[in-house]
């Protein structure tokens, strides 16, 4: 009797989730906490695993993980972080993958102008993790079409990443707005400007929100 009523609780999950289109294995999957994340955070709250990069100035990157609930970040201890037993330049090459892998699964949000040009793409939401995406190496690469071969990115916080084409002139009419978004975060991430090519390749800073 017990096994009957295992086998026929386990063809209830399985048909539950087919009429949701989903597969089970897939569906915990997906909810795995992702482990190689690259944090970026003001210099003020470096740790001694974080590093300079991109030529960043008040910028540092932090290797870090989602929480077990996959709903908030945390940046690995110095312990931690050693008992991985990898160098930061190979968690950030694991970090670089896991943000391609889920730029994929994303869409930006276009913002237009009164003559319905786009002036810029963000992307935004309660997902803390958002802005990892900014070491994913096609970021630059989607947007080729509507910005050119070269786009600025800023991540004021950790829930929002902003696209804009490559020229100050671009982003002038909303430095402002981005650096209070900075100064007003909870967790802020950073101020500076990131260039980076279609081909993926060059991340640098290139500026800051505070200085336009």
């Amino acid at each position: 009797m017990r096994a009957f009523l295992l086998l026929l609780f386990l063809q209830t999950v399985s048909f539950t989730f087919s009429l949701l289109g989903a597969d089970p294995a897939v569906a915990t999957e997906s909810r795995k906490p992702e482990a190689y994340l690259m944090l970026t955070e003001p210099k003020v709250m470096r740790s001694s695993i974080s590093k300079e990069f991109a030529g960043a100035q008040c910028t540092v990157f932090t290797p870090a993980k989602q929480s077990a609930d996959a709903r908030s970040l945390k940046t690995y201890t110095p312990g931690e972080f050693a008992k991985l037993g990898i160098s930061w330049e190979t968690f950030m090459e694991k970090a670089q993958a896991t943000a391609e892998r889920r730029l994929a699964a994303m869409k930006p949000d276009f913002v237009k102008n009164a003559a319905g040009e786009i002036v810029y793409a963000v992307f935004r939401s309660d997902d803390p993790s958002i802005v990892c995406l900014l070491v994913a190496p096609s970021l630059g690469k989607i947007f080729t079409n509507i910005f050119g071969d070269c786009v600025w990115i800023v991540t004021p916080d950790r829930n929002s990443l902003y696209v804009f084409p490559g020229k100050a002139e671009a982003m002038e009419e909303f430095a402002a707005d981005l650096k209070k978004r900075f100064d007003l975060a909870a967790y802020a991430a950073s101020a500076e400007i990131f260039e980076l090519k279609g081909d993926g390749k060059g991340l640098r800073a290139v500026g800051s929100v505070s200085k336009h």
